[in-house]
């Protein structure tokens, strides 16, 4: 399963992610000109790393992430977080034109929601299915559901 996941990451590193990290970074590097929005730019370079290797990881709720973030993830939509979130849309709809582009396509869909409201969130590890009837995205250390 780490190979096919390897796999993925590889075709999606060529065909898009090095484009999208260089977009997020270029977020980053904009927002850490102002001392007051730092954690702008550090959520920008945190997500850059996660849509240039985007499979075999999710982003879940980080602890303690309270209104700051709710606020904070309000600028950033009106800042930044629409422009990446579209760029993310407009390629998952390119990527979905063929059948094998499909599981890119997905995957820059859920990276739009990620680009939208990145505040409060952090990258973690997807478990691997233990088969393929169960093969939904687990968190790696999260209980299992029955």
């Amino acid at each position: 399963m780490d190979t096919f996941r390897t796999l993925l990451n590889v075709v999606w590193l060529v065909f898009q992610g090095w484009i999208l990290a260089l977009a997020y970074a270029l977020a980053g590097l904009i927002a850490c000109l102002l001392v007051v929005t730092i954690p702008f730019g550090i959520a920008a370079f945190r997500l850059a790393g996660f849509v240039m290797w985007p499979f075999g990881r999710t982003t879940v709720p980080a602890p303690g992430a309270g209104v700051a973030s709710a606020l904070g993830n309000l600028v950033w939509f009106l800042v930044a977080g629409w422009w990446l979130a579209l760029v993310h849309i407009v390629s998952g709809i390119a990527f979905c034109v063929t059948i094998i582009g499909i599981p890119f396509g997905v995957a820059s869909f859920k990276l739009a929601a990620v680009g939208l409201f990145p505040l409060g969130k952090r990258v973690v590890e997807t478990a691997p299915p233990r088969d393929w009837l169960r093969a939904g995205g687990g968190v790696v250390g999260a209980p299992a559901v029955r």
